[in-house]
């Protein structure tokens, strides 16, 4: 297998000479196994290796004593192993490891809330010396490290007296090991003078910004200046700049030619005196919020335009998306064409037809509905009336995505919740028609620096108000030992007609103990409170059986549903006003905003409970608190994004896109908006990118282009 792969050039000693482009397994001391398991990680070639930047550096040249520790202080130390202890949390099977470090000064404790990674704790043997680096925090009143870097002592190592670069580790390489390799490749690219004429930024663009070359900047990176510690270890030196700088730009000049791209596509011009759009509007039984008016009136500019819309309407939950999405659909029917809505489940399916049923269909507009369950004979029948044209608007989960699935004269697509489906999926729907106007909808408030590196292809509507009627949802944190008067006082909503909701988190998608937690305390609640009448949801369950459960639970035949995380983005239950959340502090705050989101649909007061867990460190006690100080999305999700970065918002599938090398959204936003303008200059004066100097990026976008990101 590996003999396939290009080899690398030799110059006349045998050495190899190594470009870029080489597979990272022709570095010495990588080979064909390692170079496997690295491009696992995503180092496949030479320059992915050079990439692998550190994540901190260690200051070698001042030994240091446990008893001279300071608060907040990063430091790098020899300490000698006591004992490993794995501590249980509760009645889960979550551990916490404490590890007993001591010198001849005193004894720290380093604690650990995950595994590393398999076999991190096991490699250490009681009264082994060992190298620690981390920062020194206060957890309950004296000082520890959490999440410390702990090393076996190399005696090569321990030689360097310098400003140590401190990289990730990952089973079978070790710090020191990134190091080495990562020199080694160096030293010898650095000897193919063909090499360092590689930058794929611009001249023109490094001196108007003040940065220095590629290669002067990763050399500088791995061989940090001893007298320059701090720069380093506060990513402000001018290695670091020019690297953050270079992530954003190119990340900008993609999605920036992309737009370019989809502006220079033509689609029909809407053409109509908006009679039908005024009738629907002046029928509705209340009045549109004017987050609702101005997306009304940024949709009808892009049909206006003639070219394809690519539009994001992001609004809190119950902002009114959905009405705004069938309000482009009618303004579609007064051209004569169709529009189609792809939402994640059939539930949600079902739910926008009967609202589009009830808001459009006495205006002469033709509306179907396409999921799973949608018989044989009445597909048959709807696709015979698609192809017709005489649809107006289907709505329907991935079903709509099927072959047999033809429009007549296809001109809007819009896709609910968009995270929820892959690119292939979304670009799917959208050859379905002639260069369709696309809009797409999340109920997850995104931060605006998000935003940016993730929709930057696509312009953005945000619907801040919620709709007359709406009321505010309370909000409590407690602690496990008050679970009791919560239980009492949800009986109390229960008897007054009300129904509540109580979820449990999913940890990891490895581990199933939510199911466990969940059926566990479902079978307990039904004994304490046998009066009540209780269903249980949660993740193995089929979709049928799902969508049974939440559908009677809507008809109001379950007082109380006890389920994991996955209840529906947007399912309205109008009846149920409360909300419990067990082990609280296990959710990001955009999924927590999300869950609260699921009462406070009706006319009654509601309430959201936020139980947090016995071993629950100060951070996330202040996460889960701002909950209560907090009811706007937004202000949520700016928070939530500062503590645990863009994951939260997008879910795996498309976290990658934002899973910088170097660069921190948070922290480094004033180099992100510099770099845009800077990107944006680029593209708009050689949109081909046919400058000489433009090649490298040009090169980049290429392969970008064949692993779209959507």
């Amino acid at each position: 297998m590996n003999s396939t792969r290009p080899k690398p050039p030799f110059n006349k000693n045998k050495t190899p000479l190594l470009e870029l482009k080489t597979p990272v397994q022709y570095v010495k001391g990588v080979g064909p196994t390692l170079g496997e398991a690295l491009a696992k990680h995503g180092v496949k070639t030479v320059r992915d290796l050079i990439e692998v930047f550190p994540r901190t550096y260690e200051d070698r040249r001042s030994g240091i004593k446990i008893r001279d520790l300071k608060l907040d202080q990063l430091v790098s130390m020899k300490a000698q192993l006591i004992k490993v202890q794995s501590i249980p949390l509760g009645r889960t099977h979550r551990r916490i490891y404490d590890i007993t470090l001591q010198d001849s000064s005193g004894v720290i404790h380093c604690k650990f809330f995950r595994v590393p990674y398999k076999g991190y704790f096991e490699r250490f043997k009681p009264f082994q010396d060992i190298r620690v680096v981390g920062k020194v925090i206060d957890y309950r009143g004296r000082l520890e490290f959490h999440h410390p870097d702990l090393r076996d002592i190399d005696p090569e190592e321990e030689l360097q007296d310098e400003v140590i670069p401190v990289y990730v580790e990952m089973e079978g390489i070790s710090s020191f090991k990134w190091q080495k390799l990562i020199r080694f490749a160096l030293s010898l690219l650095m000897k193919n003078p063909e090499n360092l004429k590689f930058d794929t930024l611009p001249v023109s663009v490094r001196e108007k910004a003040g940065l220095i070359g590629y290669f002067d900047a990763i050399q500088a990176i791995h061989y940090p200046a001893k007298d320059k510690y701090t720069e380093y270890v506060e990513s402000r030196s001018p290695s670091h700049q020019r690297l953050i700088f270079e992530e954003f730009f190119l990340l900008e000049a993609f999605l920036y030619s992309k737009k370019l791209r989809l502006q220079k596509e033509n689609s029909p011009i809407y053409q109509s005196d908006g009679k039908l759009k005024a009738h629907v509007i002046a029928s509705l039984p209340f009045q549109l919020t004017r987050g609702q008016l101005n997306a009304v009136v940024d949709i009808e500019n892009d049909f206006l335009s003639g070219h394809p819309m690519h539009r994001l309407i992001q609004g809190d939950v119950g902002c009114g998306k959905t009405l705004v999405a069938f309000l482009a659909a009618v303004m579609m029917k007064e051209n004569s064409y169709q529009s189609c809505i792809m939402v994640p489940t059939e539930i949600l399916a079902d739910q926008h037809y009967k609202n589009a049923i009830n808001y459009l269909s006495g205006h002469g507009i033709s509306i179907a509905l396409l999921t799973g369950k949608t018989k044989l004979s009445e597909r048959r029948e709807l696709f015979e009336n698609l192809a017709a044209g005489q649809v107006d608007l289907l709505i329907g989960t991935h079903a709509v995505l099927e072959d047999d699935v033809v429009f007549k004269n296809l001109s809007l697509v819009v896709i609910d919740e968009q995270h929820r489906f892959g690119v292939n999926q979304r670009a799917k729907l959208k050859a379905k028609g002639p260069s369709p106007h696309f809009l797409v909808m999340t109920a997850t408030p995104i931060p605006r620096t998000l935003s940016m590196t993730v929709f930057g292809d696509l312009d953005v509507t945000v619907i801040k108000e919620l709709p007359p009627g709406r009321m505010p949802i309370q909000t409590r944190a407690i602690f496990q030992n008050k679970q009791g008067p919560a239980l009492d006082f949800l009986k109390q909503q229960i008897q007054k007609g009300r129904q509540g909701y109580i979820v449990f988190p999913l940890v990891e998608e490895s581990e199933k103990i939510d199911l466990k937690n969940a059926t566990e305390e479902f079978d307990r609640l039904k004994q304490m409170f046998p009066d009540l009448r209780w269903a249980l949801l949660h993740g193995k369950m089929k979709p049928v059986e799902k969508e049974e459960i939440m559908v009677a639970f809507k008809d109001k035949k379950f007082d109380v549903l006890v389920s994991t995380t996955v209840i529906e983005v947007g399912v309205d239950v109008p009846n149920a006003n409360i909300m419990m959340i067990e082990h609280a502090e296990r959710f990001g705050l955009s999924q927590l905003h999300q869950l609260r989101g699921r009462v406070g649909r009706g006319e009654h007061k509601s309430f959201c409970i936020l139980i947090m867990g016995y071993a629950v460190n100060e951070e996330s006690r202040e996460r889960v608190s701002f909950m209560e100080k907090s009811t706007d999305g937004f202000e949520i999700a700016e928070f939530d994004l500062k503590i645990r970065g863009p994951g939260e918002f997008l879910g795996t599938k498309q976290s990658g896109l934002v899973s910088f090398k170097i660069a921190d959204l948070i922290k480094d936003q004033d180099i992100l908006f510099e770099a845009r303008k800077y990107a944006a200059d680029v593209v708009n004066k050689d949109p081909g990118l046919e400058k000489s100097e433009n090649i490298f990026i040009k090169q980049h976008l290429l392969e970008k282009k064949n692993a779209d990101i959507g």
